[in-house]
């Protein structure tokens, strides 16, 4: 009967290896890193890493940035965007009209 007990997983034998959450934070993580590292980023996030909260959800953590680091993250992110937009008007896929500042 105590063996059936050692077979079953409780909080004290649990793993985060054995969660699909803790993977699919872990390859968010290194993908993200991979990102940065190309915008030449990776040192404005020493705190990045792969984390699952107490409920075995997975997350991905950024942690704190400085100032600069945000708004240079928030350029990368428009100009993303603005090229994402101009591909789509340009290919016909989603034509996008910009009525910002007209009557």
């Amino acid at each position: 009967m105590r063996d059936d007990a050692v077979q079953r997983h409780d909080a004290a034998t649990w793993s985060p290896l054995d969660s699909d959450d803790w993977y699919a934070a872990r390859d968010a993580t290194t993908a993200l890193r991979d990102a940065l590292l190309r915008a030449g980023l990776e040192k404005d996030f020493p705190y990045l890493r792969a984390d699952l909260n107490a409920f075995g959800h997975g997350f991905v953590e950024l942690g704190r940035v400085s100032p600069a680091t945000a708004e240079r993250l928030a350029e990368l992110l428009r100009l993303a965007l603005a090229s994402t937009l101009q591909h789509l008007e340009e290919s016909g896929g989603g034509a996008v009209e910009h009525d910002a500042g007209k009557d």
